[in-house]
């Protein structure tokens, strides 16, 4: 029984997707949104709002943890200057996942994961239907 066992393996060892889950978040960061599968950003999304909360604490401590989680200072930077003071006033539920279908090549459920507060991101609408329109002119050529 996996009662109590909150991690989603996604088929990779410890080590893999703890890099997996570090790089989702570093973009997300760097990017304000990312398109990936379902399990990935739902596992990322997790670890996404724990950085949010450390960069709201806005200590040195708090910034060596979220460096030694990302391993990435640039991110860790943008996260603290830029993302976190954003949501100062939101108790949690710093991000959103919007779906988009089922990818073509293997039919994996594909969605946006992006801050709930757009930073200085397109809407999504926009960005949703060219997608869209770019796998249907895909899909039409074959």
């Amino acid at each position: 029984m996996r009662h109590r066992k909150k991690t989603v393996k996604l088929g990779r060892t410890s080590a893999h997707r703890n890099e997996l889950l570090s790089n989702l978040v570093c973009a997300l960061i760097d990017n304000k949104r990312i398109k990936t599968t379902a399990p990935k950003a739902k596992a990322a999304r997790c670890l996404a709002e724990k950085m949010v909360t450390l960069g709201k604490k806005g200590t040195l401590a708090a910034r060596r943890q979220a460096i030694a989680t990302l391993k990435n200072e640039v991110s860790v930077k943008e996260l603290f200057d830029a993302v976190a003071p954003t949501f100062a006033a939101r108790n949690g539920g710093y991000t959103r996942i919007l779906k988009l279908g089922r990818r073509i090549s293997d039919g994996s459920e594909m969605v946006l994961l992006e801050w709930v507060d757009a930073i200085a991101a397109p809407a999504p609408a926009e960005k949703v239907e060219a997608a869209t329109e770019a796998t249907e002119e895909v899909a039409a050529a074959e």
